[in-house]
């Protein structure tokens, strides 16, 4: 008798994230899911449910005026598990249940998570869910004096805490419907409480759990940082200054000195997985849209609760070109040489990435006769697991938003997972192919 084939770390992930999307799925489609009382057609509680799980924040419904108060519970609770991941919790129940954590799911969390090793995987799960209970928490104390004066006690602590939890998991939904639907944070874009909050809500949640870690336990001595740590940090800020500058420069001159500093800063941070925007997307200049569409495909960290490509990935694959540029054999990074097989994966992502873009937005383009830009501005925020539209998500037909659910599912797993996860059976080649040269360039 055969043995039992045991499914891979790549397998768990793909296939716990999918099970996670239908049960939230059909409790978005029951009736007391939505204010009417009729429920969501199927079709658009999959596509909410994949967004909060993927932490997206595409909608097709305004969040505040079309959910119940459940449904809204539901879509926050699938941020939670998204942004954490579904291996972490998993873990976590596990432990707190008292049962004995085995090898094998300490290895499908070490690949979940990113990690270097398996040994302190128990550990470091125990760290981070008291490090996402900290900022989350202390994110809505920050924001309670601004959405309480306005909304009430209960309902200013409830949108406190829900867009807490959706900026650090960087999903992006909001609750500012209530305002004027589909407006998200625009309505706060003169009040730097709310901006400073969710901004470095947004940057701590996508900065990585093993960079958490790494802070956590060498303080401010940088140089006692992991190698990966200091890329991540330092690409981070790189990706901030950068675009907010040229934010500030170009985009928002019109708006008084201090309003434009808030409005640069958060655009920048915000379209790195965020979803949320503080001014009129639709008013920027093609220039400005187009950085922040590359900032959506770039996204956030390994191990973080952002999606993307990922920071690393951006990193190696500019050090590499510098490399060629500079007639030197290697991928170095802070006097570390970078591996050819990290090389390799981080041209296998790009590609994967560039391809799922282009493709998922000229697709969109064709099928509803859009502008390109606008298709593939949508098709990055899908991608990169974003959720920053240009408004014309819910306007979409069934076909074009399925095309958006599967961009946002293999955003948020990540391409190389459901590759890996598909090819985990399939034996390497016995033999190596003889080599001939090619010219590049």
């Amino acid at each position: 008798m055969k043995p039992k084939k045991q499914l891979t770390a790549s397998q768990i992930i793909i296939i716990g994230f999918a099970l996670a999307i239908l049960l939230g799925s059909v409790l978005l489609a029951l009736p007391f899911s939505t204010k009417d009382g009729k429920g969501a057609p199927f079709p658009d509680a999959l596509f909410t449910a994949t967004s909060a799980v993927c932490v997206t924040g595409l909608v097709v419904h305004d969040t505040a005026t079309y959910w119940s108060a459940f449904g809204q519970a539901v879509i926050l609770l699938m941020i939670q598990i998204g942004g954490m991941g579904i291996v972490t919790l998993a873990v976590a129940v596990t432990t707190l249940s008292g049962k004995k954590i085995s090898l094998r799911q300490r290895s499908t969390m070490q690949e979940a998570i990113s990690a270097h090793q398996v040994g302190g995987i128990v550990r470091l799960t125990g760290f981070i869910l008291k490090m996402t209970a900290v900022f989350e928490i202390s994110g809505a104390i920050a924001m309670m004096p601004a959405f309480i004066p306005r909304f009430g006690v209960l309902k200013g602590i409830w949108y406190s805490l829900f867009h807490s939890i959706s900026a650090f998991c960087n999903a992006g939904f909001d609750l500012m419907g209530v305002n004027a639907q589909y407006s998200s944070l625009t309505g706060f874009s003169e009040s730097p409480l709310i901006n400073i909050a969710v901004m470095l809500l947004i940057v701590i949640g996508g900065a990585g759990f093993l960079t958490w870690e790494d802070i956590g336990t060498n303080k401010w001595r940088f140089r006692k940082y992991r190698m990966q740590s200091k890329v991540i940090l330092v690409t981070s800020a790189a990706l901030i200054m950068i675009p907010a500058a040229l934010f500030f420069f170009f985009e928002f001159s019109s708006l008084p000195l201090g309003e434009r500093t808030l409005a640069s800063l958060f655009q920048s941070v915000t379209a790195r997985t965020a979803g949320f925007n503080t001014v009129d997307l639709t008013l920027m200049s093609g220039a400005g849209l187009a950085i922040m569409t590359l900032l959506m495909l770039i996204g956030g960290s390994p191990g973080s609760t952002a999606g993307g490509m990922k920071t690393t990935t951006f990193a190696v694959m500019l050090s590499t070109a510098l490399s060629v540029f500079r007639n030197r054999e290697n991928t170095n990074f802070f006097g570390r040489r970078i591996g050819e097989e990290a090389v390799r994966q981080a041209a296998s992502i790009f590609t994967m990435y560039l391809g799922l873009f282009l493709c998922g937005g000229c697709a969109i383009s064709r099928i509803e006769g859009l502008p390109l830009g606008q298709c593939l501005f949508e098709a990055a925020s899908a991608v990169g697991t974003v959720g920053l539209t240009l408004g014309i998500t819910p306007t979409l037909g069934h076909l074009s938003r399925g095309i958006l659910v599967l961009l946002m599912y293999f955003g948020r797993v990540g391409g190389l997972t459901v590759v890996f996860a598909a090819l985990s059976n399939k034996p390497n080649p016995p033999a190596t192919l003889p080599q001939e040269k090619i010219t590049v360039g």
